[in-house]
């Protein structure tokens, strides 16, 4: 691999893992770019390798969980609805109201940059439910099998560790 590959999938990861980090706190799909930052990352390092398999099911487990009742569906699309409209409202950018009673410097700041990314992040929340209730909604088995590469993952990677 060149130094040039590496230091990109290196900064590629580390970003990954920052952003998921975040996203865990604020909207976003935290686990599943932590998981992705760690994927890359686990190409160089052990220490990230050794702790793929757990985020990785808890990834999925969680995106699962998502989907297991109605409501929870319902919230999800909801909140993805407010976060497209709102990003739309960004990128429209209306002028700052009467009512406002800050400088109008603070209505709506970003501007065009900030309502983009919104508007990405309601696609990409659209996309990861619409994966997460075509994998789980309604399927036990897919979660069993969650389980089963666990603990096939643990298992392997304790024989890799103990073998000389």
């Amino acid at each position: 691999m060149t130094a040039a590959r590496r230091l990109t999938l290196e900064i590629v990861g580390w970003v990954l893992v920052v952003a998921g980090v975040a996203a865990l706190v604020l909207p976003g799909p935290g686990l599943l770019m932590l998981f992705g930052g760690m994927a890359i990352l686990s190409q160089q390092y052990d220490w990230a390798e050794r702790r793929l398999a757990p985020l990785k099911y808890r990834a999925l487990k969680g995106a699962a969980e998502s989907v297991e009742a109605w409501w929870r569906i319902a919230l999800t699309t909801t909140g993805i609805v407010l976060l497209g409209a709102c990003g739309v409202i960004w990128l429209v950018g209306p002028v700052a109201p009467d009512w406002w009673p800050l400088p109008d410097g603070w209505w709506l700041p970003g501007g065009a940059a900030t309502g983009v990314t919104q508007v990405v992040s309601a696609l990409v929340a659209l996309g990861l439910l619409v994966y997460s209730y075509r994998r789980f909604h309604d399927d036990p088995e897919a979660v069993a099998e969650l389980e089963r590469d666990l603990h096939a993952a643990t298992r392997a990677r304790e024989e890799r560790d103990v073998a000389p």
